[in-house]
């Protein structure tokens, strides 16, 4: 029974004749009120206008959704679970410094309305402590969601200083699968060189692949490029934070976005 709660979940969020468009707005448990964070309640409210197939939000955020969606526009949610100090600056720390922590539970995510959830797993630190820690809290995680009939989404990333490049295919098909293996039914992940060399990640991964967006790019017209690039890969679709949060015009860019996402499935990717 638990599994068919997962596969129900699941579906919405990952829509099966075109890629998803998810939105990452859980960016200021890292990194504070960035640009395009100062206001969530009209910022949540402008994602669920460009039809986001989910929003991803830190547990706080989620009471912010109910009074933005009706019953028809209802993205499904996604809750991030922890907190990392291996992003940003990262790579240039030493190994004995990478901490990473649960914020919340599966079920407390269940409490809030989540249809999945959310955690890092970091590779690369070179701290055997830190990514035993990693590969347990995941696990444990895993084992939860398998209870609930919850989806877990992983989000992993290379990052340490014998990470010379985090976007190296033997880094990402290294930790996507470890992620797999562990339980995870979603992998969010970065994108590699080129939709070539990405597509090699995503086929030997054996769960689907959404892959995040990163910094804002210069262009709207970028961001519309990237996609392209991303579902040439096979990917199961976008993870976009900035790329969307700060566009001038979010609903038109997300819309734009849609038709990319549609367009490349009709190819066949």
């Amino acid at each position: 029974m638990s599994q068919d709660g997962k596969k129900i979940r699941l579906r919405r969020i990952l829509r099966p004749d075109r890629g998803s468009l998810v939105v990452a707005f859980d960016h200021p448990l890292v990194h504070g009120p960035i640009a395009g964070t100062k206001q969530p309640d009209a910022q949540i409210a402008r994602f669920i206008e460009g039809k986001a197939d989910a929003l991803l939000l830190n547990l706080g955020m989620m009471r912010h959704v109910a009074g933005a969606a009706t019953r028809e526009n209802l993205p499904g949610l996604i809750a991030r679970l922890d907190w990392t100090t291996a992003l940003g600056t990262a790579s240039k720390l030493p190994a004995n410094t990478y901490r990473s922590v649960l914020v919340g539970r599966p079920e407390d995510a269940l409490r809030a309305g989540a249809d999945a959830v959310i955690t890092f797993l970091i590779m690369g630190s070179g701290d055997s402590d830190f990514e035993k820690n990693e590969i347990k809290r995941v696990g444990e995680v895993s084992r939860e969601c398998e209870r609930l009939g919850l989806p877990l989404i992983v989000e992993s990333l290379a990052r340490g200083p014998a990470v010379h490049n985090p976007r190296d295919p033997e880094w990402l098909m290294l930790h996507t699968r470890i992620a797999a293996e562990l339980g995870a039914d979603v992998i969010k992940t970065e994108y590699a060189s080129d939709a070539k060399t990405m597509r090699a990640v995503v086929e030997a991964c054996p769960i689907p692949v959404l892959v995040l967006g990163g910094s804002r790019t210069s262009s709207d017209q970028e961001v519309l490029d990237v996609v392209d690039s991303i579902m040439r890969a096979g990917a199961a679709g976008v993870f976009f934070g900035r790329n969307v949060f700060q566009a001038e015009n979010i609903p038109e860019l997300m819309g734009r976005i849609h038709v990319a996402l549609r367009s490349q499935n009709r190819q066949g990717r």
